[in-house]
């Protein structure tokens, strides 16, 4: 990468001699590549949609103003051009998604590697998959916990599966200080970063470092954050709605060099943060801001299309509604303090792609002005169009379809035209309120999304005012113009059908703002009532020496089938061994029985602090979560006698995933640290690294 500006030369020290890379160079599993033929199709149908869109606007210019509407009609006509500029900038964004290669995969490296955790009041059925994965990730490395919740459960948990703990005297700047404070103690190269309920799988590594042999000047290579709980506020079937973002639009940035951190799944060069000064606190969104000073300082950025790390999307609206007011009250403090569009050493590509990301949020702007015009022209008689309705109904279409194709293309599968719409509306009035922001400072500053257990009950989220007052107001506004239509009021259409046209429009908003708000208000994105996420599993397992079946199981309890024979009483310790290579076993208490027939059916929780089993059993659960989405697991340091253990499900051997530094903890840990290193080096050729290359092949 060219540096913009001459005196934004890189103090930047070769790392490929460090990084020692596979042979081969296999395409990732999960990975997204777009053939040649398929791009060319994508960006041929999106230039012909430009081309329309442009001529649209200037036929809607010069050839449809109501001279007896001036306001009406250029209200009407900002509207669509602020569309057309918007899918102008989309296109521009997700023009082409190959423009990083993947590099080949890491074999060891030199370098000092360290995963960052910062974690405040995560509960611990979140929180220890996290770290039990992270302390197992290849190559070596040390696994940090940040706790600025100052637990010492969390102490204790981190010790014992062999994470290092940090705490500090004071919470200041939220999340990005917990970071900065880390950097002053944790001796790294690179570090990676995820938040307490993100799960790394076990390329997390191998798979992003292999980037840093081939780019001197590469600061942070982003991942995209994906989920395991596909039941969340923000999932609907297949469609997510953060997909189009991490699969598309950020890896489409690659080609601007303006991908940009997003807070979690990702790896950042040390000698880089501080080179800025460590990671920005003076925004709620100090991973935007971070990454847009590394940029105007010449630093590369790269987005990788794949994930390498699940963690936990919102499960209810209030948590959903909570981390989208803190998503756009940041980007406006990022756009009143330091606008990309003026900020020294950026070039045109990327205060474009930081204007389409940050833009985005007034949006909602546009979509107000949409529900709200079609009202007025009801309630008015008026309307913003002086032209033949046929006629521009014809052409309009013709612009309509051209880039609703487009889009479809552009959003590789990742995009759903209907439900896009709906969680536009359901997100209206929190992004009218965060763009305010831009002009009205937020001083109750960084608020952590609750995760995990959030109330006793199943509690409706009261739906927001401003979509119920429109659905009403939009009800109000066809019941006028059937009474205009009937004679009943002052209001003459000059075209029915036009009217008409109007009308439907208004049915079609109402069924969209009734969709949003009965998602909002639904019971099943209420409070959540269990702590963590559970698998349904049958599975043979044995309680106190009898055979059982699990039917459920989670990190905080879950529930079993028996014999009625054997009587259990409420709040006795008992032990569940569960059949993973290597003997699991957990104590458990009963919290309810019910007897059905020769059965009888028991909900257990697990007693805390038993952090072994625990973290190998979170293990497993993570693993058939991603399964049973269809996602492409990893079955490194997996052997094909554990998978006969329980159908179905990955089973992985607890001493794989615990790993003690020291035998201080269990005895037998030092034996175990020396046959996985004897394995893991034993017969091994490492190829040598070729010389650094501008471009990863």
């Amino acid at each position: 990468m060219k540096n913009s500006r001459k005196d934004n030369k890189l103090n930047t020290r070769s790392l490929a001699s460090a990084i020692r890379l596979a042979p081969v160079d296999p395409r990732p599993a999960n990975a997204f590549v777009e053939t040649p033929q398929q791009r060319r199709h994508t960006q041929m149908v999106s230039a012909i949609a430009l081309l329309l869109s442009a001529s649209y606007l200037i036929w809607r210019l010069t050839s449809t103003f109501n001279p007896e509407a001036t306001a009406l009609s250029w209200f009407f006509f900002l509207l669509e051009f602020w569309g057309a500029v918007g899918f102008a900038l989309f296109v521009h964004s997700s023009w082409d998604l190959n423009a990083a290669p993947y590099p080949p995969a890491v074999v060891s490296t030199d370098l000092r590697l360290a995963m960052l955790i910062p974690t405040y009041n995560e509960p611990e059925e979140v929180l220890l998959p996290t770290v039990a994965a992270a302390v197992a990730l290849e190559p070596a490395h040390e696994t940090w916990v940040l706790d600025d919740g100052k637990r010492a459960w969390v102490a204790e948990m981190a010790d014992r599966l062999g994470a290092n703990y940090l705490v500090r005297p004071d919470n200041a700047h939220a999340k990005a200080g917990n970071l900065n404070h880390a950097l002053e103690y944790v001796d790294a190269d690179l570090v990676g970063v995820v938040d307490a309920d993100h799960v790394p799988s076990p390329e997390y590594f191998t798979n992003t470092v292999g980037y840093f042999a081939f780019h001197d000047d590469l600061a942070l290579v982003q991942t995209p954050q994906d989920f395991y709980n596909a039941d969340s506020f923000e999932h609907i079937g297949d469609y997510a709605e953060e997909s189009l973002f991490y699969r598309v639009l950020q890896p489409g940035k690659n080609r601007w060099n303006a991908a940009f951190w997003c807070g979690t799944s990702a790896v950042l060069r040390v000698d880089a943060l501080r080179s800025v000064g460590g990671i920005a606190t003076d925004s709620v969104s100090e991973d935007l801001l971070t990454t847009l000073r590394l940029h105007s300082k010449g630093w590369r950025t790269i987005f990788h299309n794949e994930s390498l790390a699940h963690g936990l999307a919102p499960g209810g609206y209030q948590e959903y509604k909570l981390q989208r007011e803190r998503w756009g009250g940041g980007s406006m403090e990022v756009l009143r303090n330091e606008n990309p569009m003026l900020k020294r050493g950026l070039s045109l590509h990327q205060r474009i792609a930081y204007f389409f990301s940050l833009s985005g949020w007034f949006e909602s702007w546009r979509l107000f002005g949409y529900l709200l015009l079609p009202i007025i022209v009801l309630f008015s008689g008026t309307f913003p169009i002086d032209a033949n309705p046929l006629s521009y109904l014809a052409i309009f279409l013709l612009m309509f379809v051209s880039q609703m194709y487009a889009l479809k293309l552009l959003g590789r599968q990742r995009s759903h035209p209907l439900w896009s719409v709906v969680f536009d509306m359901i997100r209206l009035p929190v992004s009218l309120v965060a763009t305010m922001r831009l002009v009205v400072p937020d001083t109750a500053g960084f608020k952590v999304t609750p995760k995990g257990r959030t109330g006793d009950e199943r509690l409706r989220a009261d739906p927001p005012s401003l979509q119920v007052a429109l659905i009403l107001i939009s009800l109000v506004a066809l019941l006028w113009f059937v009474a205009s239509a009937l004679g009943a009021t002052a209001v003459e259409y000059d075209s029915r059908v036009a009217a008409s046209v109007v009308a439907a429009v208004v049915v079609v908003n109402i069924g969209l703002l009734t969709t949003a708000v009965r998602r909002i208000s639904h019971t099943e994105f209420g409070s959540e009532r269990r702590g963590g996420w559970r698998v349904d599993e049958q599975a043979p397992v044995t309680l106190d020496g009898q055979r059982c079946m699990i039917e459920s199981i989670g990190l905080s309890g879950g529930r079993l089938r028996m014999a009625a024979n054997h009587t259990l009483h409420q709040g006795t310790e008992h032990e569940l061994s569960l059949p993973l290579d290597g003997g699991c076993v957990l104590q458990v208490r009963p919290v309810r029985a019910e007897f059905k027939g020769d059965e009888n059916q028991l909900a257990f929780t697990i007693v805390d602090a038993q952090w072994a089993s625990k973290a190998a059993l979170a293990r497993v659960l993570v693993l058939r979560k991603l399964q049973r989405m269809g996602v492409a697991v990893s079955m490194r340091n997996v052997d094909s006698t554990e998978l006969e253990h329980v159908p179905s499900t990955t089973a992985v051997e607890p001493s794989k995933y615990w790993m003690p530094p020291t035998s201080k903890y269990l005895p037998l840990v030092g034996q175990l640290i020396e046959k996985r290193s004897a394995r893991s080096t034993e017969g091994r050729d490492e190829p040598e690294l070729d010389a650094p290359r501008s471009e990863a092949a």
